[in-house]
Formats: C-alpha cells, structure tokens, sequence
C-alpha cells in the first residue's frame, strides 16, 4: 500500500486497515513458524505497511 493510498483513507478506514494487517502480520509468522510461509518477503512489506499507517494516524493526531 502506497503512501498516497494511507492518505486518503479516512482515520476509521485506517484503524480498519490497521487491524486487517495486524492480523495478517500474525498469520503470517504463524505460517512462517511452520514452514509453510512461500514468501517470507511478505511479512516485511506488512511490517512497513502497518508502520506507515501508525506515522499517518500519529501525524493526523498531533494536527488535531
């Protein structure tokens, strides 16, 4: 998910977002404990998504 995407997301539709990758972020370490997991990358591009969303969120709350 793109910067220009979190952007436009209201703050419900990002505290959504953020708990939809927050769970996806479990599944897939829980897949990766296994072995199951075929692209460990993934786990990476959720951790910095789940970052971006938390920076747009802290920056919308200090405007406020």
């Amino acid at each position: 998910m793109k910067i220009k995407e979190i952007l436009a997301l209201s703050d419900s539709d990002l505290s959504n977002k953020l708990q939809q990758y927050k769970e996806e972020l479990f599944n897939l370490r829980f897949q990766y404990s296994i072995h199951q997991l075929k692209n460990p990358m993934r786990i990476r591009h959720v951790r910095k998504n789940i970052a971006r969303i938390k920076t747009v969120a802290r920056q919308r709350k200090e405007v406020q």
